[in-house]
């Protein structure tokens, strides 16, 4: 890691320094409220089933059609981010999405059901990319992982907050004015989106040459460190380093890593969608008391994502890491899928397994597209991994519900999602060259 000396470097650490404490914690703030207006449907989902006659197959199916309107908008979305600002672009998403959020208490039938969750993805398309390309601006390479992580605990906190939030507002609030507790969640947690889509207007530099509470010096320092890093990945493997949104869709690293994000992704949804129904059939209780026991899993995880990403920009090690961790997350699934009939305890610890393995991938996950991504490539090509990577979103909360409805037990579904994320590690481990890519771009 070259850093500059003397001046320059005290300049560098107090912009690094400054970006930490004025973005991180305001982006982490926003994405809580994105996580919850995205997954809130699996607590909504305890009374919005009965309300709609929803079988388990199409909740499942509906849940995650989410993604198929976020995979139709991410690349579009996320070039257009470049053209017009990030400030603007991440508002226009957030208010958009809050919006349709709010508007899903609406919904009647299937049907509705089904639409309002495809326009919430397109609404929502875009953000989380936007912002990982967004960090990119801001911090070098080894810094990266753990910036990247900082930002996504905040999934973590939105379940640990939003499971018991939701029973609260469902238990609370059910019947007030004629409304069910299902559509008096979605209301009230679409309005802090709209909220936060203001507050990026006022707040949200586009980048640090528009920061005015970067010093000139500081400004300067960022800069050159950035622009030097690159140039010194470009000369370490000048062919090997994208800068076109065509070079990025032809790089067979590009669709490895969609792949291995399709896989996790599957884990992701497949989890958060349904483990409040999971804890429903073997804890049983209100919707406040799964609420409660539902944020277990994702209090453990907040923590450890963070030291696994620390973990991986100290050591470097982002293959290795990403290979345990996701072992982890299988061997956990697998477990919880054989002590389904064990009691809640059991079933908690090893859904709290997977959980935990699962979120300590996702930091030196996205710490590795950037090291030979850049440009236009780096917007398309980030773009690119989550919007199909995301399909697995779709795929996974489905086949839940048909196994499910077919079998009349989640353990099939569980051993699914299990399997999905072994398939990741045999990816990562035979198809991921080492870490040297990382190195380089440091």
């Amino acid at each position: 890691m070259s850093d500059p000396t003397g001046t320059s470097a005290l300049h560098l650490t107090r912009a690094l320094g400054k970006a930490s404490w004025r973005l991180i914690p305001f982006l982490f703030v926003l994405y809580v409220v994105a996580y919850l207006d995205r997954v809130n449907v699996g607590f909504a989902q305890l009374q919005m089933k009965t309300a709609l006659d929803l079988s388990d197959a199409a909740y499942g199916f509906g849940a995650g059609l989410f993604f198929v309107g976020y995979f139709l908008f991410e690349v579009p979305s996320n070039l257009l981010m470049v053209r017009v600002g990030a400030r603007r672009w991440i508002a226009r998403i957030m208010i958009s999405w809050g919006v349709i959020s709010s508007a899903t208490m609406c919904a009647r039938g299937e049907t509705s059901f089904y639409a309002l969750r495809v326009l919430l993805g397109l609404a929502e398309a875009g953000f989380f990319p936007g912002i990982i390309l967004y960090l990119t601006y801001w911090f070098p390479p080894r810094e990266r992982a753990a910036a990247v992580a900082r930002f996504m605990t905040a999934i973590g906190l939105s379940l640990v907050i939003g499971g018991p939030l939701s029973g609260a507002i469902m238990d609370g609030l059910h019947g007030r004015w004629g409304w069910a507790g299902w559509q008096w969640l979605f209301l009230l947690e679409g309005l802090p989106s709209i909220l936060g889509g203001f507050a990026v207007l006022a707040i949200l530099p586009d980048g640090p040459a528009d920061a005015t509470w970067l010093t000139t010096d500081e400004k300067t320092a960022l800069r050159e460190t950035m622009r030097a890093r690159s140039e010194a990945r470009s000369e370490a493997s000048p062919r090997r380093d994208l800068s076109t949104l065509r070079d990025a869709l032809v790089d067979g690293r590009v669709w490895l890593l969609s792949t291995i994000y399709f896989m996790t992704a599957m884990g992701l949804y497949g989890l958060t969608l349904w483990v409040p129904q999971i804890v429903k059939d073997v804890a049983g209780g209100s919707a406040f008391r799964v609420g409660v026991i539902s944020a277990i899993p994702y209090l453990l995880a907040a923590g450890c994502m963070v030291l696994s990403a620390r973990h991986a920009d100290r050591t470097n090690r982002y293959r290795a890491i990403l290979v345990i961790t996701l072992s982890v997350a299988a061997a956990g699934l697998v477990g919880a899928a054989l002590l389904l009939d064990a009691g809640p305890t059991a079933v908690l610890v090893a859904l709290s397994a997977g959980v935990v393995g699962l979120f300590c991938a996702f930091g030196p996950f996205w710490a590795v597209p950037p090291s030979f991504l850049r440009g236009t490539a780096a917007a398309g090509g980030i773009a690119v991994i989550n919007s199909f990577g995301n399909l697995g979103g779709f795929v996974s909360p489905w086949a839940v519900g048909l196994v499910k409805k077919r079998t009349g037990s989640f353990a099939g579904g569980i051993g699914l999602i299990a399997g999905a994320l072994a398939v990741a590690v045999i990816l990562i481990a035979l198809g991921v060259r080492g870490d040297a890519a990382v190195e380089r771009a440091s």
